[in-house]
Order: structure tokens, then C-alpha cells, then sequence
């Protein structure tokens, strides 16, 4: 009798068994998007992210979302330009894995869905993805439908920095506050320096972002330098340096060009005193900030002395 009931027990759980593995087989994993199936859908990139989910990261370099795009069959990507106010065509190169190339930068494809987009933006040289920071960008597109009628906001307001941004920054500027004039404290402000003359004998002119020429144009705040003219100076001269700006306006000066190191000491010393001497009195010097957060900043100046 007992060994009745364990044979029915047993073949109970191996009907059981059988059931369960039937309804796993018919199990199908959706099929994954390619661009062909969402051809002709804009998507607004409303989200550029470091994989911490970060907008910034500590050199003060700030992902901002920009680009509206679209694929176009068979092999076209359209991206919004700016300069020409309309999308413009570019050729849609697939490379290998999910990594595809247009607009002179290399994605590779994490999501592709009718409502949105997520690519991975590379850093890629000699065909070899670099690793670090410069390859760890996601960027989230979205469509005009889903962000108004599903999320019930704008492409603006989701492209605004988030408040873990503005904590971050916080807490990189208190550093700052702490050491005014260190270099390796100090960050770049996205609203950079800003200097006025205040005399006559005094001009100057924001002549570009040295340093800047390997760098694109998302990169340019961080290398602001100006063009100082000193009229009536004790001497003539010529000198190109970077300053540290703190919260109050005061220069420090941090490194000078064409100065041998064992001569350096004395050289920084001069320029200081000319920093503190003239710039400081003939200049009006507004500290930069990032999200409205003032913090030290570094910029480089091209300062001529007349005599």
C-alpha cells in the first residue's frame, strides 16, 4: 500500500515535471530592434550619463545632451546641425559587435526601442576602444511622443542636470574653499572667468582655449585664456601663465611657459607680483561657477607689458 502511493507520488511530479518544461519551451525571448525597424523616428537625446550616473566628472567636464537623430534606410543617419538649423545626412558605418560610426563618433547600440535609444558614445583609436572614463558615456534618446504624452514633460526640462549633479559639484567646491589656490583642488567652471577692465590703461580680449586644439568643441570652456595689454607697466614684457581664480577673484599663479625648471621659483615670484600689482587692481575679476556654484578655476593669460 505505502509503495503504491510513492509510485503515484512519483508519477504525479513527473506529470508536474513535464507541464512545467512544456510552458518553458514555449518561452520565447522578444526579438531585439534593429535601426531598420524605427527607420524614419527622431529621437531627442535627453540624458548623457557617466555609468555613476553623473553629468560631470572631477575635472569639471560636463556631458551635456544635445543631438536629435534619426535613421534613415538603409545606411544613413540624420543629426541635427546647429550651424545649418535641419538635420543633416551622414554615413551610417557598421563596425563590428554593436558598434556603429556616423558623425565622426563611434556608439555602440545597448538599447534600440520604437520609444527610445540608448548608445554607449566611444573613444575609439586605431580601431581599439579605449578604456576609462572617455568610453563610459551612455547617452538616452527618447521620441517627442513618449516624452510628451507618456512622461508628460519637455526635451529641456530632461536635459537639465540632476540634483546629484549640483551635490557633486557642491562637494568639489568645498574643496576648493578649503584650498583656494591648489591647482589640483581647482576645476573647470562651465561659466569660466570673466575679467573687465577697470582703467584705461588696461584691455583685454578672450583670444580662445589654449590647449584646446586635440580637444572638440564640447571641451572648450575648460581651456579659457585671455589676452591681457598693460599700458604705462614699469617695463616691457611678454609672458604666457595659468592662474588659479578662487570665490574672492584672487590670481594665483600656477604654471609658466617657456621657463627652465631650475629658474621657475623666480619667475613665478615676478609674475605674482605682477598679478597682485596690476591685474588685481586694474581688472575686475568674476570667479567662475558651474550650476551657480562659484569654486577656484584655472585659466591661462597671455599678459604684454608697455612701458
Amino acid at each position: 500500500m505505502n509503495f503504491s502511493r510513492i509510485v503515484l507520488a512519483l508519477l504525479f511530479s513527473i506529470s508536474l515535471y513535464a507541464c512545467s518544461g512544456t510552458a518553458n519551451n514555449n518561452t520565447t525571448t522578444p526579438t531585439e530592434l534593429t535601426f531598420k525597424d524605427v527607420a524614419g523616428t527622431r529621437y531627442y537625446e535627453v540624458k548623457r550619463r557617466f555609468s555613476n550616473g553623473l553629468s560631470f566628472n572631477k575635472d569639471g567636464f560636463m556631458l551635456a545632451p544635445t543631438w536629435i537623430i534619426a535613421y534613415q534606410h538603409p545606411d544613413t543617419m540624420l543629426a541635427y546641425s546647429p550651424e545649418k538649423r535641419g538635420m543633416e545626412a551622414f554615413y551610417l558605418q557598421f563596425d563590428h559587435g554593436k558598434i556603429y560610426n556616423f558623425a565622426r563618433e563611434f556608439f555602440r547600440v545597448k538599447v534600440i526601442a520604437k520609444d527610445s535609444l540608448i548608445l554607449q558614445r566611444l573613444q575609439v583609436e586605431s580601431r581599439v576602444v579605449a578604456k576609462g572614463e572617455v568610453s563610459d558615456v551612455n547617452c538616452t534618446y527618447y521620441t517627442r511622443d513618449y516624452i510628451e504624452n507618456v512622461l508628460k514633460t519637455t526635451v529641456g526640462e530632461l536635459q537639465r542636470p540632476t540634483s546629484r549633479d549640483t551635490a557633486f559639484i557642491k562637494k568639489l567646491s568645498e574643496k576648493t574653499y578649503k584650498h583656494p589656490a591648489n591647482p589640483d583642488t581647482a576645476f573647470a567652471a562651465t561659466e569660466i572667468v570673466a575679467l573687465k577692465p577697470n582703467s584705461k590703461n588696461i584691455s583685454v580680449k578672450l583670444i580662445g582655449y589654449a590647449d584646446s586644439g586635440s580637444h572638440r568643441k564640447s571641451y572648450a570652456y575648460m581651456y579659457p585664456e585671455y589676452r591681457v595689454e598693460i599700458n604705462k607697466s614699469y617695463k616691457d614684457f611678454r609672458y604666457r601663465f595659468s592662474v588659479v581664480v578662487d570665490v574672492k577673484g584672487k590670481m594665483y599663479v600656477n604654471r609658466v611657459e617657456g621657463v627652465l625648471a631650475e629658474d621657475m621659483p623666480h619667475r613665478k615670484k615676478l609674475i605674482q607680483g605682477i598679478a597682485d600689482v596690476y591685474l588685481q587692481n586694474l581688472l575686475y575679476i568674476k570667479p567662475g561657477t558651474t550650476l551657480g556654484i562659484p569654486h577656484s578655476s584655472e585659466i591661462t593669460i597671455s599678459l604684454v607689458g608697455n612701458k
